[in-house]
């Protein structure tokens, strides 16, 4: 049986562990064909960015019409998009109705604290996004308020799929507390997603591995609500799967494929 192709536009990660490479492991793991759109290069390992070469516009749409005018892409993920003269070439693919099921991961920050991209890139693609997945931080980017508590991202989740969004998912792993909620808004109900949080450092590409899951499971025919939950369920194990492992000495990679489980 000819697997679905989903298709990732996203910065690269040399250490592996997030962006393109993760995005093309977790389509592998999840049974899908994975493509991909290379946006900008990092230097990067477990303990941070140490530099960003961000790709030209027209490298970037040539990428695309290369995989799009080839492959039946069943859905997209975008990434880090590094400019907004990038984000804008995406955003047109996206007008004109080449990018299916659309999910966009506003990577703005790094798990390192490093910055990745800017709000104006990621604001060009939202009103196209059939699913938008922001952590705290980002909702609070994009939104100018406050996501520091659950009350804070309800109203972030209300607020961005007010922008276009189909629907928004506000993940909360980063806050306190003996469980990981997310926040998914869409089609005016807002739903919590409660899970076990993982204690582990290893953390790195939790983000970019959500929302590429989410991709695969549009794929595959689930709806939102399914695909998210599918989604979070994935990233559980993984997060799981890795917490004894010793690979770099920051944070982490997650376990994409399942090898601890």
């Amino acid at each position: 049986m000819t697997p679905k192709t989903v298709l990732t536009i996203a910065g690269s990660d040399s250490g592996g562990g997030a962006g393109i490479q993760a995005d093309l492991k977790v389509f592998a793991a999840l049974g899908a064909y994975g493509t991909s759109v290379l946006t900008a290069v990092t230097a990067q390992n477990t303990r941070g960015v140490d530099a960003v070469l961000p790709l030209p516009p027209r490298t970037v749409t040539d990428q695309l019409d290369s995989v799009l005018a080839d492959f039946t892409v069943r859905a997209v993920k975008t990434g880090m998009l590094g400019t907004p003269a990038v984000a804008d070439v995406v955003a047109q693919a996206a007008r004109d109705g080449r990018l299916p099921q659309l999910v966009v991961d506003p990577v703005l920050v790094a798990t390192s604290g490093h910055r990745l991209g800017v709000v104006g890139a990621v604001e060009r693609l939202l009103p196209y996004a059939r699913v938008a997945t922001p952590n705290c931080a980002e909702a609070a980017a994009i939104t100018g308020r406050p996501v520091d508590d659950l009350a804070g991202m309800v109203v972030a989740a209300e607020a961005l799929a007010a922008g276009g969004p189909e629907h928004v998912v506000v993940t909360g792993g980063d806050l306190g507390g003996d469980e990981a909620v997310d926040v998914l808004h869409g089609g005016g109900v807002t739903t919590l997603l409660r899970g076990p949080r993982v204690d582990t450092r290893h953390t790195h590409g939790t983000g970019c591995s959500f929302s590429a899951a989410i991709a695969v499971r549009l794929a595959l025919g689930d709806p939102v609500p399914a695909a998210v939950g599918a989604a979070k369920e994935y990233v559980l194990g993984a997060l799981s799967g890795a917490r004894s492992w010793e690979l770099g000495a920051g944070r982490g990679p997650l376990d994409h494929f399942g090898w601890s489980a």
